[in-house]
């Protein structure tokens, strides 16, 4: 009779229908996504402590309903995610503190070799960078994680944040807006912006 391949060896979806009544298998989905999640939830806290605590909760949520888990053409680790986003925003209303993601040497080094051409390289230019991006908004923060850091498809950004794929990728186009407008401020805080013209109502 033929053996069963190593976990290991299994795809995503056969891993997570098996895991549904195997422990073992739900272990190796564990050990495939623990070092993503604890790295993005990271991102978002800043307190490894707190990082670790919330990633064992993930996992812990994750096994309980599992059951309830249906495959839609997103892949495991956009639900694992998910969950992982729900538990941070918890975690910061519960402090009420504002979101505020740490961006370390490896967002920057990932958005200098990724991110547009304007990004920069050197040390003074990735300090104006990394302020500028600390200046953006919690949901834009959110989506340069995920995108340059863990490299998810818009789709799968889309599953985590609630939004659909041309909602991400529009939000990615003004992000990037954003980000550029806000190096430019930063680093010529002399100049004043551009007025934009009032349209005169209509009598």
């Amino acid at each position: 009779m033929p053996h069963d391949p190593p976990l290991s060896e299994l795809d995503e979806s056969e891993l997570v229908r098996r895991a549904k009544y195997d422990p073992a298998a739900f272990g190796e989905l564990y050990e495939r996504y623990v070092r993503r999640i604890y790295s993005y939830i990271y991102y978002r806290t800043d307190n490894h402590q707190d990082a670790e605590d919330l990633t064992a909760r993930v996992f812990h949520r994750a096994m309980q309903h599992i059951q309830n888990y249906e495959e839609r053409g997103i892949p495991f680790s956009a639900w694992l995610y998910r969950i992982a986003h729900n538990l941070v925003v918890n975690w910061h209303r519960d402090r009420k503190r504002r979101d505020i993601v740490p961006l370390d040497d490896v967002v920057i080094g990932t958005l200098r070799s990724e991110a547009p051409e304007y990004l920069a390289e050197r040390e003074e230019e990735r300090d104006l960078l990394l302020r500028a991006m600390r200046n953006l908004s919690e949901e834009r923060q959110q989506l340069l994680i995920l995108k340059f850091v863990e490299h998810l498809s818009n789709a799968e950004i889309g599953a985590i944040m609630g939004r659909s794929e041309g909602a991400v990728k529009s939000l990615y186009h003004r992000t990037l807006i954003a980000l550029r407008e806000e190096v430019q401020r930063l680093a010529h805080p002399e100049e004043k912006p551009p007025r934009r013209r009032r349209r005169r109502r209509r009598e």
